[in-house]
């Protein structure tokens, strides 16, 4: 009995090991196809497009039998944008922005102001403020020359991650990187170029967790104050009956226009990214 279990323990391993690079390949892709579609959409990657779709094909740059068929290509399009919202959380600012807005609309005590559409707004504008550099980047060095066939879409998959790798690397904690390459079971890597990349992701929304949570617990001191300050009050004058959230809440809102809240909040938001 012993001895027909280890072949087939091999086995698994073996087929474990081969599937990570195939992983961490797909995950490459898809995070590519999803600046592509970001940029293709900006009006200035409009007109880099429809430039260098006029411009003849260099002959011996993209004619490989590896490139994938355009067909495959839409196809494959077509399958990432259904993953777009959780590809934007997890790889970029907006998990940070998202949990500290929903901490202020929770210490404020208004479950419906603002609204979660506005909320939603709000965050992605700042995401896009935040990213656009990476954007950017990945836009001059990495979309554009792919498609004016000078570079191999492998290349164009390296030079379009080195970007988004940077920003990630830049906010993530070495203690929760550490954690999921123990977990992997890899070797300790020598440089940032040896970390995988579904390795890192994981890792970066962590550690975004982690900040926003920090954040969000700075935001509600001051408002868990007001809070026990009515409270006492209301007891030693016998109001026993009387809900401290009705009379704490325009007091609460009147602090945070007073210091400027949202002014602050933002700004603390882009600083923490800096």
């Amino acid at each position: 009995m012993t001895g027909g279990k280890e072949p087939s323990l091999s086995n698994c391993e073996a087929s474990a090991g081969q599937a990570k690079p195939e992983r961490g390949r797909a995950v490459s892709i898809i995070l590519l196809l999803l600046a592509a579609a970001f940029l293709i959409l900006m009006p200035g990657c409009v007109a880099d497009g429809t430039a260098s779709a006029a411009a003849p094909a260099m002959p011996g740059v993209g004619s490989t039998s590896t490139e994938v068929a355009p067909a495959v290509q839409i196809l494959t399009l077509l399958t990432a944008l259904t993953l777009i919202p959780a590809i934007l959380m997890m790889t970029s600012s907006f998990t940070r922005i998202i949990i500290v807005l929903s901490f202020i609309r929770n210490a404020l005590g208004i479950p419906q102001a603002p609204p979660n559409q506005v909320l939603l707004g709000l965050a992605l504008f700042l995401t896009i403020f935040v990213m656009t550099p990476v954007w950017q980047g990945i836009n001059s060095n990495a979309l554009q020359p792919y498609l004016r066939n000078e570079i191999t879409q492998d290349e164009a998959i390296n030079r379009g991650l080195a970007p988004m790798r940077e920003f990630m690397f830049k906010q993530t904690r070495e203690k929760d990187l550490s954690l999921f390459i123990y977990l992997a079971k890899l070797p300790r890597p020598r440089n940032q170029s040896e970390v995988p990349t579904h390795l890192l992701i994981p890792a970066f929304a962590i550690s975004e967790l982690k900040t926003a949570f920090q954040m969000g617990f700075l935001i509600l001191i001051p408002f868990l104050i007001i809070d026990m300050v009515v409270s006492s009050t209301l007891m030693s004058m016998g109001m026993v009956m009387l809900p401290p959230a009705i009379i704490s809440l325009p007091f609460k809102i009147l602090l945070f226009v007073l210091v400027d809240g949202w002014h602050l909040i933002v700004r603390s938001l882009m600083v923490s990214f800096a």
